[in-house]
């Protein structure tokens, strides 16, 4: 068999100057918070080429050494916080400049299966492809919740696989620091042995590549695997193939690749009880259906409600502003689901919630004073709205055929 070819001469493409300002352009655009140097968007940006430049410099001679992440916490709608890590501006750039290269090398040998944080492949194409397993008759489904994933990633293992593509030691010396560049956390730092920072620009492709195995191996066997970052369904015939699958599965991730799955988060599910996936709820009565999820719902409101919170000095066509994208993005996320009923409900809520600002008071009788028709004039996007300019379109695109 031929030798394998890998890529060599990497780091100079990855600190080439043009590069550089592309990777800029993408962090900028990306927005985000300072990290543990307090240096935000705005400050890098005035003294944008001297920052490049040493960028350059640094990758140039060898000498880039990243900082420790910031940690923060950010609530869940079950109440419990997810730690966040955020790198400082500078290695955002230097992590998005890296990605820029290697980022395609690896594109080309990833596998259908997977979903998540890839170039024109989103979380929509993966339930869709859900959809169509059941369809197929795969009704078992396989659920794999991997614990802590981001956090148990093994450093070396992870080094390897890279490896198996690219020869260029100092890119690999490059990641290598990334991944071990720790967490400042009030004014502690702590090291990182295993693991890769969630919150880095290039930990989604790192988290794609570490899973490339598994996906390859349940592939080949015959399994029809969905994943979208560490969020896996394996949709099978029958229980018995839905027994074998959790066991390869677990045989894959946990012994080949070190990672723990969580129990009490993974198991075997027939469709009929119903079932979870990037916040649709799946389930079977006198037909499928899916639909968002409670968790999704209460997700929606909470940004709604932060964006409406009545102690603010704030115009209301700035919160019509600052809310449209929300609903606008929640809305055609889910249009695809059966949501008719949600989208009037939530449509009817976020009103009152627009009118409670407007009005800074609670009042059962705040439609009197502003009505729908006037809200929808101001430019307030409505749910329902846009899931009837859908269902339109697919009757003209239906009747075209």
């Amino acid at each position: 068999m031929a030798k394998k070819l890998k890529h060599h001469s990497l780091i100079d493409k990855v600190y080439k100057r043009i590069n550089l300002y592309v990777a800029f352009e993408r962090v900028r655009q990306n927005k985000g918070a300072s990290g543990v140097d307090r240096v935000s968007l705005e400050e890098f940006e005035k003294n944008l080429e001297n920052n490049l430049e040493e960028i350059h410099r640094l990758l140039y001679e060898d000498k880039y050494e990243p900082q420790p992440v910031r940690r923060v916490y950010i609530p869940k709608p079950n109440g419990d916080k997810r730690a966040l890590g955020i790198p400082t501006v500078r290695d955002r750039v230097t992590q998005q400049a890296l990605l820029n290269r290697i980022g395609t090398i690896f594109e080309a040998k990833f596998i259908d299966c997977s979903y998540g944080f890839r170039p024109n492949r989103s979380a929509l194409q993966a339930i869709k492809a859900v959809e169509q397993y059941l369809k197929e008759g795969n009704q078992w489904v396989v659920e794999v919740d991997i614990a802590k994933f981001f956090d148990t990633v093994d450093q070396e293992k992870m080094i390897d696989l890279v490896a198996e593509e690219i020869a260029d030691g100092r890119v690999l010396r490059l990641i290598r620091k990334f991944l071990e560049s720790g967490v400042m956390e009030e004014l502690k730092i702590e090291k990182t042995a295993t693991g890769t920072p969630q919150g880095g620009v290039i930990s989604p492709l790192l988290a794609n590549i570490y899973l490339h195995p598994f996906d390859e191996r349940m592939t080949q066997e015959g399994y029809k695997v969905v994943r979208y970052a560490d969020d896996i369904m394996i949709l099978c015939q029958d229980k018995v193939e839905a027994d074998r699958a959790l066991n390869r599965a677990k045989q894959i991730l946990e012994i080949e690749l070190g990672l723990m799955v969580n129990e009490e988060k993974t198991g075997i599910i027939h469709k009929r009880q119903g079932f979870e996936f990037l916040g649709h709820l799946f389930g079977s009565g006198y037909s499928d259906y899916k639909m968002p999820r409670r968790r999704a719902i209460e997700a929606f409101k909470t940004k709604v409600r932060e964006i409406t919170r009545r102690q603010q000095p704030k115009a209301m066509s700035k919160i019509i502003e600052e809310l449209n994208p929300v609903i606008r993005g929640w809305g055609r996320y889910f249009i695809g689901s059966n949501c008719k009923r949600v989208y009037w409900e939530l449509d009817s809520w976020a009103r009152d919630r627009v009118r409670a600002y407007r009005l800074r008071k609670w009042s059962k009788l705040s439609y009197l004073k502003i009505s729908s028709h006037k809200l929808e004039s101001m430019g307030l996007v409505s749910l329902y709205k846009l899931l009837r300019q859908y269902e339109l379109k697919l009757l003209l695109a239906k009747g075209q055929r």
